[in-house]
């Protein structure tokens, strides 16, 4: 059984990018290299990695995800190899973090500037993923680790604390609530509960509601987190969140009144994710104690 890293380099990034055009768009080389590659590669195994999905790029196979899962890990130890001899950096490879969309754009940026001062010589993916994306990409080895709320994981996933959260009521300036110093789920329910459309999201937020017996009058659902705002800051409902970016206006400029909540209601965590199953590189350790520094000197959506 022969192979390159080379090519096992160009299968991990077909796995990871779920496309062999994306994927030869990462690397700077042609298609063909790449299906060259992985042909070379499933011939040395006898098994095929992935499944061609018409219009939908590629998914790995059973066997696929054994065999990316030890390609990246095999990679990894290469890249610490080769960064044995500089002085500069001692952890070295490639590190592909999957954010919750609704956290990427609040602490991504800034735990990435703060990794690169630590380990300059990793490079760092970033991935926007949804709540059933994110989970699929951590056990396919397509993610290294997963920046997300701890919602709809997988038992055999190791969570890594980083931060927590109480929700908060989200109401529109002049709303009748909008003056009392917190405001209660029961009043809350009153009025029209508007939602993101991510399953486990709006599911804890309709539980948290049940949890104290109440249903909202009316619920709508929305695409993400900054539509959801907008549409609470012109009029149309209100909201709780755990999210709550610096400054407390929408997109289209409208401000947003937050009071905390009256109920005695569970906090939500922020956390690093992993699948227990697959070994971590020193690029993702080192990432995971330079994450947990940065939210123990930061103040989190305080506003």
């Amino acid at each position: 059984m022969k192979f390159t890293l080379a090519q096992l380099r160009y299968v991990v990034a077909v796995a990871r990018y779920g496309s062999v055009t994306m994927a030869a768009q990462a690397l700077n080389v042609s298609q063909p290299s790449i299906s060259v590659a992985i042909d070379h590669v499933e011939d040395a195994f006898g098994q095929k990695l992935f499944v061609r999905q018409r219009g939908r790029g590629v998914a790995l196979t059973s066997f696929g995800r054994k065999a990316v899962a030890k390609a990246r890990q095999v990679l990894a130890e290469a890249d610490e190899l080769a960064a044995l001899g500089s002085r500069e950096a001692e952890v070295g490879g490639e590190l592909v973090l999957g954010c919750f969309e609704d956290l990427a754009a609040y602490f991504a940026p800034a735990l990435m500037r703060a990794f690169a001062e630590r380990c300059p010589a990793v490079t760092v993916v970033i991935r926007d993923e949804t709540f059933e994306t994110l989970g699929r990409r951590l056990a396919d080895s397509a993610v290294d680790l997963g920046l997300t709320y701890d919602l709809g994981l997988p038992a055999h996933f190791a969570r890594i604390l980083l931060h927590e959260l109480r929700p908060h009521a989200l109401l529109p300036a002049g709303h009748a609530l909008a003056d009392q110093r917190t405001v209660s789920l029961a009043e809350l329910a009153a009025h029209p509960l508007i939602m993101t459309d991510q399953p486990h999201s709006w599911q804890h937020m309709l539980d948290l509601f049940l949890s104290r017996g109440l249903t909202p009058v009316a619920q709508s659902t929305t695409s993400s987190f900054e539509l959801q705002r907008s549409m609470v800051a012109n009029g149309f409902g209100v909201a709780v969140s755990y999210t709550r970016p610096h400054g407390d206006l929408s997109y289209d400029g409208l401000p947003l009144v937050c009071k905390p909540l009256a109920d005695p209601l569970p906090m939500q965590r922020i956390i690093l994710a992993h699948d227990t199953r697959q070994r971590l590189s020193k690029a993702a350790l080192a990432f995971i104690e330079v994450a947990k520094a940065w939210f123990a000197s930061h103040d989190v959506f305080t506003g």
